[in-house]
């Protein structure tokens, strides 16, 4: 009987696990070809309208996993040991200088990118990407104030004022190494992206000195302590402070008048992209006027798209609003944070002995 039953099952098991294999071949086939539209994003929080994502998939029948960083340190910290899987992602102008020259991103094929002729001159060649070889231009702005007027009393223009002592334990610096040491730097009437030894330590010096005052290093979430009531000054990105401004009527922002550090935030593609013709098709959707526009107005940055500004697409309120478009003479004061190449550990040495002593 045993020997009947093996017989039978071997018969069995032999007819139908061709039928098996081939169907689960099937299923594989069926499976790497679902993960051919699948676009994987790599993008600060907060930073796209989720309707652009939807209306990109249901136009291009694809699929959008999308994932956040919350500083451009964890970006660059995610890419270094090699690409984990990501097509498109979003560094900001120092960074795209870093990542081409580590072989971390790809050359960008601007024939596939046509919608670039919507950019407006002035954001293209920029000195970190001169031929737009790694980069285009996503959106722009400053870093600044954002603070409670009902807490602060007045205005708030100056370094001076946000380190006054009466602040003691209610700032919230950014949690960005360059960026926050660039501001500082400017501060004491240096150059951003000075490579003296000295000139550094004096910006470390500056704020160690001024630590009572400093609540937390917030990695892009200082916008929500400030709106949770938790600190009186938060120093973050114009556009993080302009979305909580709609619901919180107290919130104030400014561009600090010793001068401001302007960064360009790009779309790049990481080099090893498992779908790089798609991501070529999300960049240059991304560059459409009414996209751009509409991705602008919802999370209050400034848009790079010469035609989304000249059809009247961005709402009139944020043009009027000097906060995210500055007048020229503002303009002028502002700075780029640029790679400083070996300088670079210097920068590190001084962010570590910061943490060290003031935590965070």
């Amino acid at each position: 009987m045993k020997k009947i039953f093996v017989f039978l099952l071997l018969f069995i098991v032999g007819v139908t696990l061709p039928f098996g294999c081939a169907a689960n071949q099937s299923n594989f086939r069926r499976e790497n070809n679902s993960q051919e539209n699948v676009l994987s994003v790599y993008n600060f929080s907060a930073y796209i309208d989720p309707a652009m994502i939807k209306e990109f998939e249901q136009k291009y029948s694809a699929k959008v996993k999308y994932d956040t960083y919350e500083s451009m340190d964890d970006l660059y910290a995610k890419l270094k040991p090699g690409n984990p899987g990501y097509d498109v992602i979003f560094p900001s102008d120092y960074m795209v200088t870093i990542m081409g020259k580590e072989n971390l991103v790809e050359e960008l094929n601007l024939a596939n990118i046509p919608n670039l002729k919507n950019l407006d001159p002035k954001f293209l060649k920029a000195p970190f990407d001169p031929e737009n070889k790694y980069s285009l231009p996503y959106q722009w702005g400053t870093m600044g104030f954002g603070y409670n007027i009902q807490k602060t009393g007045g205005e708030i223009d100056s370094w001076a004022m946000v380190f006054d002592p009466k602040y003691k334990a209610k700032v919230a610096l950014m949690d960005e190494l360059r960026t926050m040491m660039g501001a500082i730097l400017i501060y004491l009437g240096y150059d951003a992206n000075t490579t003296n030894p000295d000139e550094i330590n004096k910006a470390k010096d500056f704020l160690i000195q001024h630590k009572d005052n400093i609540a937390a290093f917030a990695p892009d979430t200082g916008q929500m302590l400030l709106d949770q009531g938790e600190v009186d000054i938060a120093v973050e990105w114009s556009g993080d402070i302009f979305q909580i401004m709609e619901e919180n009527l107290n919130i104030r922002y400014a561009i600090p008048k010793e001068g401001a550090v302007i960064w360009i935030d790009n779309m790049s593609i990481a080099k090893g992209a498992p779908h790089k013709e798609l991501a070529e098709k999300f960049i240059n959707f991304l560059l459409e006027p009414e996209v751009g526009a509409k991705i602008s107005n919802f999370i209050k940055y400034a848009t790079p798209n010469k035609m989304a500004l000249e059809k009247g697409l961005i709402n009139k309120e944020d043009l009027k609003n000097p906060g995210i478009y500055p007048s020229a003479e503002t303009f002028d004061k502002m700075t780029f944070i640029k790679d400083v190449g070996e300088a670079n550990q210097l920068y590190d040495q001084a962010w570590t002995e910061i943490k060290a002593e003031i935590g965070g």
